[in-house]
């Protein structure tokens, strides 16, 4: 499961319509009536969801501070890499890869694609989630592009690394 960020206005989740928000009740009334909350409430959102919203919040904070830079990448947000990759890299016993980078080639544009889960174990807490993923997005930029994270962007933390 795999979800695309595009940095276009139009692709922002406000319309967007949630499976399982609708009013059901079934014939004696016993049956669930609708959610709780509205659809646009933030705790209504599920997790996917939630992480979603913080990678596309932290590639439009570095597109802000970068500028048009990398307005050509494609953003991927997946659960877990896949088993091809991690037989592709090179870790140590109980690390994953937080993100992968795809260059270019004829059929699709530069790809960068970052993993839920190893980076939500690593943050460790909810309140740390939006800094991990926000670290993340700079260093899978700061690889496509050969610089150092800390050029790429000056709220660049880069505490959770392991290899330091």
């Amino acid at each position: 499961m795999s979800a695309r960020f595009d940095l276009q206005p139009e692709a922002a989740r406000p319309g967007l319509r949630r499976a399982g928000h609708g009013r059901r009740r079934d014939r004696r009334g016993r049956a669930g009536r609708g959610s709780l909350l509205p659809p646009d409430a933030p705790a209504a959102l599920s997790r996917d969801e939630l992480f979603e919203d913080m990678v596309s919040a932290s590639v439009e904070r570095l597109q802000a501070h970068v500028g048009d830079e990398i307005s050509h990448l494609e953003f991927f947000v997946s659960m877990a890499p896949d088993a091809d990759m991690l037989l592709e890299e090179k870790l140590g016993p109980g690390e994953f890869p937080l993100g992968s980078v795809t260059r270019p080639n004829r059929r699709h544009k530069a790809r960068l694609e970052i993993f839920r889960k190893p980076v939500e174990s690593l943050a460790g807490s909810r309140e740390a989630l939006p800094w991990t993923v926000f670290d993340v997005v700079v260093e899978l930029v700061a690889d496509y592009v050969s610089m150092p994270p800390e050029q790429i962007h000056p709220d660049y933390r880069g505490h959770h690394r392991r290899d330091d």
